[in-house]
Formats: structure tokens, C-alpha cells, sequence
């Protein structure tokens, strides 16, 4: 893998990034080094403690005080309230990092959001897709500004007859589904904001990273922590991939995504589905 540039980092020093599930892994080590680099942090995690303590991370190595918003993605008027509270408190993004996920119940079984929704469906796109959604007028006005999605190597086909999925359910399935379902959106997202200087792109960042999803799971660890985030800071800060957008990335390498994410028709479905769950959940 291609380790990311000290030079490229430093870049991001005053740039205004948000995070979204900062608090451990993957987006704690994010918001420790953009916050070495003197970058503005918005950090969002659900425990309050959690995400002060990594906070206080990032103030005690120098860098600023980030702004702390709480909020459940598995409830969509609360990702809707994220979005709210960062545009109330701030003029500029230069950076929303999609990071948050879940995978599921500990036991396996099938768990419903608040909102009606599969939960590994609701945190791992929806609420990523929901959220980009709510924060482009203000992604638009910071442009140049990117979109990091991070996806997984791990994706399967979705069976848009039973999308979540109800029968013979499987949290690894959903999983994959609800990843493969991050990447189509960030194809739709790309060719929507073609030329308005705001790229859209996603990644699987390493495989079997430490995180306590991992970890939760009884899974072996393959990679570390920090490769994951060299090859997500890739796409956060190298200049060569200013005008790149639309793109997966397996770690550092561009790369092909499952085969239905390349399919305009699915990608359709996919969008009027994942609308639907939206006006049913918050109107609109």
C-alpha cells in the first residue's frame, strides 16, 4: 500500500473535516492525525464520553478543539438534526467522511431501527446517504470539498425484491448489501455533482482492521488501524486525486466494485428505495 504523505496531511491543516463515528478505530485514528495537522475537526459519535476523550486527544497534541455533535445514525431525524447542527456552527466543510457503521447484533439476529429500517441497512447507508444529502448546499459552497465513503471490499448483490433482507437473514449479507449500496450511491452522487468542484468517492481501507466491530465479531485482524488510514487519508488530501470522484478504491489501489454497481437500472432502484425509507422515516 501506498502510505499517505506527511506533505499531503499538512495540507489539511485550518480545512474543516467532519467525521462521522469518531470515536473508535477506523475514525479515531482519522481525527488523531488531521488534528496533529492543525485541521478544524467536527467528531461524531453517540457516546459522550467516548468522543471528549478523543477530543481531548486532539487538544492535548496541539491541535484544535473539536466540535463534538452527538447523534444516533441508526435514526434518521437524528442524522437530519447532525446535519442541522453543523450548518447552524459552521460556514465551511471541506471534508465529510462517512465512516460510521455497525454490523448488527452480537447474536446475529435481525434488528429493526426506530424507524422500520434493517439496522446494518440504516447506519451503513442510509444514514451516509442521508446525510451527504442534508450537507451539500454547504459542501457545495466549501467546493473544492470531498466525500470519503468508506465501503468494504466485502459487497453482495441486492436482491431489490427483499433488499434488507427478511428471508433467511444473514448479518454478513445485509452487510455486504449495505456497503455495495454505499458505493452505488456514491456513483449517483458523483455524476450528480459533476462540475461543482465537490467529489464523491469510496474505499475499503484495509481488511479486518482492530475495530471493536471486528473485534465483537471473534474475527482475526489482518491489517492495521493505520493502513486503513493511510489509504483513507489518500483520499482525503492528495492533490492527485482533486478531480477524481465516482471511484472505488481498495486501499490505495482504484478498483472495481461488484458488477451491480456499475448498472444504471440498479443504481435507480437503489435510490428510489432508499428515498422511500426516508419520507417514511422523516418526509422528505
Amino acid at each position: 500500500m501506498t502510505s499517505v504523505r506527511i506533505a499531503d496531511i499538512d495540507r489539511m491543516a485550518e480545512r474543516t473535516v467532519l467525521i462521522t463515528g469518531a470515536t473508535d478505530g477506523l475514525g479515531r485514528e482519522l481525527a488523531l492525525r488531521l488534528g496533529a495537522a492543525g485541521a478544524r475537526l467536527i467528531l461524531h459519535g453517540r457516546n459522550p464520553d467516548r468522543a471528549a476523550a478523543v477530543a481531548a486527544e486532539v487538544t492535548a497534541a496541539g491541535g484544535h478543539a473539536p466540535l463534538i455533535i452527538l447523534a444516533d445514525l441508526s435514526r434518521l431525524a437524528e442524522v437530519d438534526r447532525l446535519a442541522d447542527e453543523i450548518i447552524a456552527r459552521t460556514s465551511q466543510l471541506d471534508v465529510l467522511v462517512n465512516n460510521a457503521g455497525t454490523g448488527g447484533r452480537s447474536d446475529g439476529k435481525r434488528e429493526l431501527s426506530a424507524d422500520g429500517n434493517e439496522l446494518i441497512w440504516a447506519v451503513n447507508h442510509l444514514a451516509a446517504y442521508r446525510l451527504t444529502r442534508q450537507l451539500l448546499p454547504l459542501l457545495r459552497s466549501s467546493a473544492p470539498s470531498r466525500v470519503v465513503n468508506v465501503a468494504s471490499a466485502g459487497q453482495q448483490q441486492i436482491d431489490f425484491d427483499d433488499p434488507t433482507p427478511e428471508r433467511d437473514y444473514d448479518p454478513y449479507t445485509a452487510y455486504c448489501r449495505a456497503k455495495l449500496a454505499m458505493i452505488m450511491a456514491t456513483i449517483e452522487y458523483a455524476a450528480e455533482l459533476d462540475g461543482t468542484g465537490v467529489t464523491v468517492n469510496a474505499l475499503h481501507p484495509a481488511t479486518l482492521m482492530p475495530t471493536t466491530m471486528v473485534l465483537d465479531a471473534g474475527a482475526t485482524p489482518i491489517s492495521t488501524i493505520a493502513e486503513g488510514a493511510d489509504a483513507t487519508l489518500r483520499l482525503i488530501c492528495d492533490p492527485g486525486l482533486s478531480r477524481t470522484t465516482g471511484r472505488y478504491f481498495d486501499g490505495a489501489r482504484p478498483s472495481r466494485p461488484h458488477a451491480q454497481a456499475d448498472d444504471p437500472t440498479a443504481r435507480c432502484r437503489l435510490l428510489e428505495i432508499s428515498g422511500a425509507a426516508i419520507v417514511s422515516a422523516v418526509g422528505g
